[in-house]
C-alpha cells in the first residue's frame, strides 16, 4: 500500500498558521492534499497535525462539493515533541511509520502548492522502475555557480568560463524543490532518512522551485499558480469562445506555415552592405520541437525562394520546405498524399490572400493577429500574437491543450 504523508503543524514562526493561510482562494494545505488524493498510485493521504484549527479546516475539504476528490484524506494527530521547532521531518515520519501499516511512503510538503497529481504519478512510476530505492522531486536550474577559496578568489564550478554555453547547450544542474520524497517504509526505518539507496530524481517545472517561507513568497506563487493553470478562474465570454474552439480542433498530423508574416514580422531589413535580414522568434523553435516530439510532420510553404528561409528551416529540423511555391493548395494536397495524411489532419498558418484557400481547405486553418482582414475572416483561429511574435508557439500551445 502506498501512502502520502503531509505533516502540517500550527506553530510556524515565519508565518503563523501559514498552512491554512489562503492562497488563490484556498488554504495552502488544500493544494497538496488535493494533488495527493488525485494521484492514482496513492491509497491513503495522511495529514498529520497538532492544531485543532488545521484539523477542522482539512476535515471541511471532505464535506464540501469536492468530498469525493478528498475521500482518500485522513487527518491524524502528532506528538508535541514531533511538532516542536527543533524536531526534524524525519522524526515525525518515523513516528508515523512505527504506528501505521503501509509499504511505501511519499512525504509531501504543504509549502509546495505547485505540486500536481501528474507529478506524483510520474514520481511513483520512476520509483517503480528497476534499480530504484527512492525518488525526490527536483527542478533543473540554468545558473552559473562559483566557489570561493580562503583568499576570496572564485572559480566556476559548473561551466568553463572561456566557453560560456548558451542556455540551449547547457545541461544546468538539478536542485531539490522540496515538493515530495518517495521511499519504502522498510528503508525509512532502516536508514532513518527520507531517501536512501539508489536515488532517482523526478523533474518538475522550473516554476516549482519556489516554496512558501516568507510573506513575499505568497504574491509570487499565486501568480505562478495562475500562470501554470492550477487555478480555474471564471471565464469571460471571449475565453469561453476560445475554449469551445479548442474542443473542435481535429487530430493534427501535419503542421505547415507560411514564412513571412508568420514566422517573421513581414519586415524586410537590409544591412549597410545590402544584405537582406529577417527577424525570427526563438519561441517558435520550441513550438516546432514539441510538434516533432509528438511525431507531427512540420514544414514551411512560401512563395519566396531565399537562402535565409532554407537556413531557418534547417536549423528548426523541419521535414518540409516548399520554397518558390506558386500554388499552395496543390502543394498541400501533394504533401498529404506523400505522407498519407488527410486534409482534415493538417494545421496551416498563413497571413495573406495567397494563403486563404489553404486555410479554408485544411482541418485547422490559423492566421496571425496582423493578417489581412479577409484571411482572419476564414481562419478557424486568429492568434493573439502578431507575425514574428511567437505565432507558431501560441498555436502549438492550443493544440497541446
Amino acid at each position: 500500500m502506498n501512502v502520502a504523508f503531509i505533516p502540517v503543524r500550527g506553530g510556524s514562526k515565519s508565518i503563523p498558521l501559514k498552512n491554512i493561510k489562503p492562497i488563490c482562494g484556498k488554504p495552502l494545505v488544500y493544494w497538496t492534499v488535493k494533488a495527493s488524493c488525485q494521484c492514482k498510485y496513492i491509497d491513503v493521504v495522511y495529514i498529520a497535525t497538532d492544531s485543532d484549527k488545521i484539523k477542522e479546516i482539512v476535515e471541511a475539504f471532505k464535506c464540501g462539493d469536492e468530498a469525493e476528490t478528498f475521500s482518500k484524506a485522513q487527518i491524524i494527530g502528532r506528538s508535541a515533541e514531533s511538532a516542536s521547532d527543533t524536531a526534524s521531518t524525519e522524526f515525525v515520519m518515523i513516528e508515523f511509520a512505527v504506528n501505521y501499516d503501509f509499504d511505501n511512503i511519499v512525504l509531501v510538503q504543504a509549502t509546495s502548492p505547485m505540486l500536481t497529481a501528474a507529478d506524483l504519478d510520474g514520481g511513483f512510476e520512476l520509483f517503480n522502475s528497476d534499480g530504484t530505492d527512492s525518488v525526490l522531486s527536483v527542478v533543473r536550474q540554468y545558473r552559473f555557480l562559483w566557489d570561493k577559496d580562503e583568499n576570496g578568489n572564485v572559480t566556476s564550478s559548473n561551466y568553463d568560463v572561456f566557453h560560456r554555453p548558451r542556455r540551449q547547450e547547457f545541461d544546468g544542474y538539478l536542485m531539490e524543490n522540496g515538493a515530495f520524497y518517495i521511499s519504502s517504509k522498510a528503508d525509512l526505518i532502516k536508514y532513518q532518512n527520507r531517501v536512501s539507496g539508489n536515488i532517482k530524481a523526478y523533474e518538475m517545472c522550473e516554476d516549482s522551485a519556489f516554496e512558501i517561507d516568507e510573506p513575499s513568497d505568497w504574491i509570487i506563487i499565486e501568480a505562478l499558480m495562475r500562470k501554470n493553470g492550477l487555478v480555474k478562474e471564471k471565464q469571460t465570454v471571449e475565453e469561453e469562445e476560445i475554449a469551445e474552439e479548442r474542443k473542435s480542433i481535429p487530430e493534427i498530423k501535419m503542421f505547415l506555415t507560411d514564412c513571412d508574416g508568420c514566422l517573421t514580422d513581414g519586415g524586410m531589413y537590409y544591412s549597410e552592405n545590402g544584405d537582406e535580414l529577417k527577424k525570427f522568434n526563438t519561441r517558435d523553435g520550441m513550438g516546432f520541437a514539441l510538434l516533432r516530439a509528438k511525431g507531427i510532420i512540420t514544414g514551411i510553404i512560401t512563395s519566396e525562394s531565399v537562402d535565409l528561409n532554407r537556413r531557418r528551416a534547417e536549423k528548426l529540423n523541419l521535414d518540409v520546405l516548399e520554397a518558390g511555391c506558386k500554388d499552395k493548395v496543390a502543394v498541400v494536397k501533394r504533401l498529404c498524399e506523400q505522407y498519407g495524411i488527410g486534409l482534415d489532419n493538417v494545421a496551416y498558418i498563413g497571413d495573406d490572400i495567397n494563403d486563404m484557400e489553404v486555410i479554408k481547405m485544411v482541418g485547422y486553418g490559423c492566421a496571425p493577429a496582423d493578417s489581412m482582414p479577409q484571411v482572419k475572416a476564414v481562419a478557424d483561429y486568429v492568434t493573439k500574437a502578431k507575425g514574428g511574435e511567437g505565432v507558431i508557439r501560441e498555436v502549438v500551445s492550443l493544440l497541446e491543450k
